[in-house]
């Protein structure tokens, strides 16, 4: 698996950056129709989710072998992206149903594939940090749905701007591990 994360550590940046991008929108247009919300995050998902499948793609049998959660996290991001395309004119309530489901999910797999690369890689920690914050972020949707669309824009942005920070971090790590040809195994060069 640490194969395949150093190998494809630029589609974790894709992902950061994706997330940051789609942060930065919602604060900016606070005030959208639900149908301007639902396509912003439509293709957030639908990008998360096939980079998440490209990586899965480009890794080696052997890392592919190990590497569920990563197809089930690229699965979920694309079908939350198509469900969102295909309904639009669900209600606000839904939407936020929909990416509290979809923000657990994906945080769960997160914190299992970071667990799974603890002992192979340092930094992992970011990777664990982004999963906690989409599992938190898909509770309080859950547990608080009439929050309000325009609460719902700043919060889907905020979280989408810490989890694209997560993601450019552990992205960063993975690259500089690439780089310098020495994968640190649980401390040892």
């Amino acid at each position: 698996m640490l194969d395949l994360v150093t190998r494809n550590w630029w589609l974790f940046a894709i992902r950061g950056i994706a997330a940051i991008i789609f942060g930065v929108l919602a604060f900016l247009w606070p005030g959208p129709t639900v149908v301007v919300l639902v396509a912003l995050f439509g293709a957030y998902a639908l990008v998360d989710g096939a980079s998440m499948l490209v990586s899965l793609v480009r890794g080696e049998p052997g890392a592919r072998r190990h590497a569920w959660a990563v197809a089930i996290m690229g699965l979920l991001g694309i079908a939350a992206g198509i469900i969102t395309f295909f309904v639009p004119g669900w209600t606000a309530v839904t939407l936020v149903y929909v990416v509290a489901f979809w923000s657990i999910a994906l945080g769960v797999f997160q914190i299992a594939a970071a667990i799974r690369l603890r002992r192979e890689i340092e930094g992992e920690l970011w990777m664990a940090i982004g999963g906690i914050l989409a599992i938190l972020f898909g509770v309080y949707l859950a547990v608080f749905p009439g929050a309000g669309l325009i609460s719902l824009v700043w919060l889907v942005g905020a979280w989408a701007i810490l989890f694209g920070i997560s993601n450019l971090v552990f992205a960063w790590r993975a690259r500089e591990l690439k780089a310098g040809g020495a994968l640190n195994v649980a401390g040892h060069a």
